[in-house]
């Protein structure tokens, strides 16, 4: 039996999984991830029943994906790996379906690195590390991108000359396989959304959201680059750009704007603490809290909008790390949202249920699977 392997290479993280091909549906067979990649990051693996973590140390994504790549050797055994799937932040323009990558799909994506620049060149380095360690296995990329590639002209475009639209200046959103999951479970186990007006939340140390409708994306709230929308671990999300001009008029280089924006704001920046919600929320820092109701104030606002975008709202999903996993959070939101009939069952919310609205707008928890719509496409380019 041969396997796929999927790498999700994030920006302080690497999410990793092998499955198993055969008739139908590829099957997990291992799962884990590299936290922390920085001065503390470890490696987490599950396979058979079992969980295995190892201090790797100081580990930059590089060495991450080594130390992944040796620890499933021994458990590989005798399937061999016929596929490699990889999570690539931005496709661009002319990246929307899944492509069998070579050397000039290659350099085409790493002429995007300067609009991803916490992701992209990571995405990269994990696809050469993958060719080096499977050089008989097929390389296949799948674009955060790409499920967004539709939108309409008006949900797409900046007001800038519009050239600058044809050259690829537009909204291309992101966290597009995270979407993809949410929208086909969504198709399998509440048929009674599949035609109806869905915001999809997706929220982690990245965030975004989405205006569904089907299965089709009708707007974002990321757009040219992963800083848009809304607050995030470590990036600022909307910020007016007059902002952007003062601070350069000010001596800042461009550089420093980039580790500004990218590496030293958002929540982190927000309360001067961290980027972490799991210890901001246990703190009683008065920065914590202001920052934690600055980010459900930016959410709820979202919400709105999507909702306007999609010409109204029948079902509000969250999804993500903290999507999934913060009370808080969810129920910050909704207690923000009942003008547009949306509760939560404080119980059901403690407790993380999939169905935790109360209202005539179904609210919906779901733990989303990026690395199984990797392992999809990979599937089916494996034939």
């Amino acid at each position: 039996m041969s396997a796929i392997l999927t790498l999700n290479a994030g920006s302080s993280s690497i999410k990793y999984s092998v499955y198993l091909t055969g008739e139908g549906e590829p099957e997990e067979f291992a799962v884990g991830q590299i936290d922390g990649i920085g001065p503390d990051a470890k490696l987490i693996l599950k396979y058979n029943g079992e969980k295995t973590e190892t201090d790797l140390g100081k580990a930059n994504h590089t060495d991450g994906l080594r130390a992944v790549l040796t620890a499933l050797k021994p458990i590989l055994g005798d399937h061999e790996v016929t596929g490699v799937g990889h999570r690539i932040v931005h496709g661009g323009p002319n990246f929307s379906a899944p492509v069998v990558l070579d050397e000039e799909s290659l350099a085409e994506l790493e002429g995007l690195n300067k609009l991803a620049p916490l992701h992209q060149p990571h995405n990269i380095a994990a696809i050469r590390a993958a060719m080096e360690a499977f050089p008989d296995a097929i390389q296949v990329g799948c674009f955060d991108t790409g499920f967004h590639h539709g939108h309409d002209f008006a949900n797409d475009a900046y007001a800038l000359p519009l050239e600058m639209y044809e050259e690829g200046i537009r909204r291309y959103g992101f966290h597009g396989l995270s979407y993809d999951y949410i929208t086909g479970y969504l198709a399998k186990t509440h048929p009674e959304l599949a035609d109806k007006k869905v915001v999809i939340a997706h929220l982690g140390n990245g965030a975004s959201m989405t205006a569904v409708v089907g299965r089709r994306a009708i707007a974002s709230t990321l757009g040219f680059s992963a800083l848009d929308g809304l607050p995030m671990g470590t990036r600022c999300g909307q910020v007016d750009p007059g902002i952007l001009l003062y601070l350069l008029d000010k001596g800042m280089t461009k550089e420093e704007l980039t580790n500004l924006l990218y590496k030293e704001s958002g929540m982190k920046g927000l309360s001067g603490i961290t980027h972490d919600m799991r210890t901001l929320k246990e703190s009683d820092d008065p920065r914590a809290k202001q920052a934690m109701e600055y980010y459900i104030a930016r959410v709820i606002r979202e919400v709105g909008a999507l909702a306007a975008a999609g010409g109204g709202i029948d079902a509000l999903v969250f999804t993500g790390g903290v999507g999934e996993n913060s009370p808080a959070i969810r129920k910050g939101v909704a207690d923000g949202l009942g003008f547009l009939g949306i509760s939560v069952d404080e119980e059901a919310n403690e407790r993380s249920d999939e169905e935790i609205g109360t209202g005539s707008v179904k609210v919906l928890v779901v733990k989303t699977d990026e690395e199984r719509v990797i392992a999809r496409a990979v599937s089916s380019k494996l034939g």
